[in-house]
């Protein structure tokens, strides 16, 4: 099922029309209100869509028709929307099984509803595992052409976070430094790949909002990136000091993190599940915090009792590509974990990405350090993990926010590739950057 276009608050109003994006990959036409069959048995595909009306091109001018665009994919089976029901008919009579993967959109499992005779409860549990199997084997391994359209887009991303960097000063709000973010890609034809993060309370993990002032002694957070025409993301996060320069404590947090940042990239290669990329960030953020009084006793231990998740409540990384989070609507446990089982421990419960990586996986690398109010008032009511965790020292950080360094990987046949030119995250390189801001 392609997508329709989504009013934002009438008919006529609509949000930024955006494909699907298993659609796209394998049929390329973007394009609201299609469908499309590949047909195994009879070894054909068939996109299913109405040819405009003059009343349409009266509003959006003369657009490339759906078999001018269908035939740069290789797909000259072209029918109305009203012949996949007949065909879809057919089938059915024919005794064939009809495939198709979970749906987000509440039009396109309405529209199955009407072509499949399925109730919702039907659709909601009836996907076929078998063609998510087959669409994760295929989406997970990025081409060389996916890959030079990811290093553009993190490249275009790059630029995003060094905007803010450079343009951060007291007295500006979060909605100012948000707006030139969204701009730069705008600029060069391209769209946000995911709504912005910028904000002063980093330690909430996904804030969107964007209306505080931002002061001298504050630390900034970004988690912006492009999405170009061609739907391909990059991802990005980086941490500064509203301040030309670190605070003595922003240092030391920034630096464990940081540490954290490079043992996760340093642990990656074919064949190491994700799994355990993340563990090895869990144990330099104990060891790390260990260092400075913060938490107590043996790592590993407090590593599997969860103790970690005080400061790190979700995962280190997911996957990349036509999706910010690359096929999600498939569900994680497909997408991440290869049919796997999830853990319901706090914080790894978040973990996205789990198995074995192969050359030509596209991924981001994000552990972060974050220091959450409620969290740590919860914990110390409860004296949850207490015997991991120095709560009257880790007290004196309640009001430190968050931090988190985010760069998009490849791996390749002998390691992995950090994706797009240098992105600034050292202390030296970020206080230099500020030191250029008004």
């Amino acid at each position: 099922m392609g997508n329709d276009l989504s009013p934002i608050n009438y008919t006529n109003n609509e949000f930024r029309f955006r494909q699907d994006s298993t659609f796209l990959y394998y049929f390329g036409v973007n394009t609201p209100s299609v469908a499309a069959i590949i047909d195994i048995d009879q070894d054909s595909e068939i996109i299913f869509g109405d040819h405009a009306t003059i009343d349409s091109i009266v509003w959006t001018g003369k657009l490339p028709t759906l078999l001018e665009q269908a035939a740069q994919f290789g797909v000259v089976n072209i029918l109305t929307i009203k012949e996949l029901n007949h065909y879809l008919e057919y089938t059915l009579q024919s005794k064939r099984k009809i495939h198709f993967i979970p749906q987000y959109r509440p039009e396109n499992k309405i529209k199955l509803h009407h072509l499949l005779g399925l109730n919702f409860i039907e659709i909601e549990a009836g996907y076929s595992v078998e063609l998510v199997k087959a669409v994760v084997s295929q989406r997970e391994i990025k081409s060389e052409a996916e890959i030079i359209e990811i290093e553009r887009a993190v490249n275009l991303s790059i630029d995003m976070h060094l905007a803010a960097i450079k343009m951060a000063r007291t007295g500006m709000t979060e909605h100012e430094i948000a707006a030139e973010v969204n701009r730069i890609p705008l600029a060069q034809g391209a769209d946000i790949a995911f709504p912005i993060i910028a904000t002063k309370n980093g330690q909430t993990l996904h804030n969107h909002f964007h209306g505080n002032v931002i002061d001298e002694g504050d630390l900034f957070l970004l988690d912006a990136g492009a999405e170009l025409p061609s739907g391909y993301c990059g991802d990005l996060s980086s941490t500064f000091p509203v301040s030309k320069t670190f605070s003595a404590q922003q240092k030391e947090i920034y630096s464990i993190a940081l540490s954290v940042h490079q043992a996760a990239i340093d642990k990656l290669a074919p064949s190491v599940s994700f799994k355990e990329v993340h563990f090895e960030a869990c144990r330099a953020i104990v060891n790390g915090l260990k260092g400075i009084g913060l938490m107590k006793g043996d790592t590993c231990e407090a590593i599997t009792s969860g103790a970690h998740a005080l400061f790190f409540p979700c995962g280190t990384g997911h996957m990349m590509g036509l999706d910010v989070h690359d096929m999600e609507n498939l569900g994680e446990v497909w997408v991440g974990y290869d049919g796997a089982p999830k853990s319901t421990q706090f914080g790894l419960k978040s973990l996205r990405l789990s198995k074995e990586l192969k050359p030509g996986f596209v991924f981001t690398i994000e552990p972060g350090i974050y220091f959450i109010p409620e969290l740590i008032d919860r914990w110390m009511a409860e004296k949850t993990n207490a015997q991991f965790l120095n709560f009257d020292k880790i007290n004196q950080f309640r009001n430190f926010g968050g931090i988190r360094n985010e760069e998009n990987v490849l791996i390749t046949t002998n390691g992995a590739k950090i994706l797009g030119r240098p992105f600034p995250k050292t202390i030296q390189d970020i206080e230099q950057l500020r030191s250029l801001s008004n």
